[in-house]
């Protein structure tokens, strides 16, 4: 009988060689499978019943483990399961029979349209240093006319701007890449930064306080919480993730189809991106509630 944790060290393998999942990603699901190859011991998962999963979820229940986080650990037993069947190990999918639990997922709060103008204009112009106001104009388009993760955006290599074609190359999750357009003002804004720091000889878009290292995400943030109260929003409102939301949330509400959205986005798996059709939907409710005649009844 193979032992559980040959299968999952099996999985994980997988995992990287066909998916490139990140390290942070492999180290997330063999906890929970982990945990699950715990609650079956002595049993292998490779013989363990349904009845045995069915068990363990209501064990976590009892226990008071979040639904959030039993749903992220049946879908870890999922794809597992998948894998086990693929490679012979069991003939059925131990997990079929298994509800996924339930939760109300957490609603995104982008800024409008006219705050990320605001933010743009008044946030990023009349600081004391200039090489500041120009790192957070170039950082702010870039964040909000591509939708970029952070730490997408601080390990850009200054010339991955000159890319032909108008468009941005990115390695994302994984090292999965991927070509995002992104806006003439953004090219015109980074290439002036670029210029600006050409004495540093820096590899990157984002020099460090060591220019062979690009800028952390604490020294980000410092700029962008500076950028908010410049502007006149609330810092607590404005994050690196806050504008990555808000470009897909703007996109979609002018019209963008979910599939393209996936793509720039970079996420692997369209029911990710499904979140922003969420948002979409209590946008519609609000506007029949605020504007309809009967729409405040109940």
């Amino acid at each position: 009988m193979v032992e559980s944790a040959a299968l999952i060290d099996s999985f994980l393998e997988t995992m990287l060689a066909e998916r490139g999942a990140a390290q942070k990603t492999r180290q997330a699901y063999r906890a929970d499978l982990e945990d699950f190859a715990r609650w079956c011991a002595p049993e292998s998962v490779a013989v363990v019943p349904a009845m045995r999963v069915h068990a363990y979820f209501a064990a976590l229940g009892r226990a008071g483990l979040a639904a959030r986080t039993q749903a992220r650990r049946l879908s870890a037993l999922k794809q597992f399961a998948r894998f086990l069947l693929q490679m012979g190990v069991r003939e059925d999918d131990f997990t079929a029979g298994q509800a996924t639990p339930r939760y109300q997922a957490g609603l995104p709060h982008p800024l409008s349209e006219a705050e990320v103008q605001k933010l743009l204009e008044k946030g990023t112009r009349g600081h004391a240093d200039v090489r500041r106001d120009l790192l957070a104009r170039v950082a702010l388009e870039l964040l909000y006319t591509t939708g970029l993760r952070i730490s997408e955006l601080l390990t850009l290599p200054a010339q991955a701007v000159r890319h032909k074609g108008g468009m941005l190359p990115i390695r994302g999750k994984g090292g999965r890449e991927r070509l995002v357009p992104f806006s003439y003002a953004a090219r015109e804004a980074a290439e002036a930064l670029i210029a600006y720091d050409s004495v540093l000889d820096s590899p990157w878009l984002f020099p460090g306080r060591n220019p062979k290292k690009p800028l952390t995400r604490q020294g980000f943030d410092k700029i962008l919480h500076a950028c908010a109260l410049q502007a006149g929003i609330d810092p607590q409102r404005v994050s690196p993730h806050v504008l990555r939301h808000s470009f897909a949330t703007h996109l979609l509400n002018r019209g963008a189809d979910l599939r393209a959205l996936q793509m720039l986005l970079g996420h692997a798996d369209i029911t990710t991106t499904q979140i922003y059709t969420q948002v979409m939907t209590e946008r519609l409710k609000e506007t029949v509630r605020q504007y309809h005649p009967l729409g405040r009844r109940g």
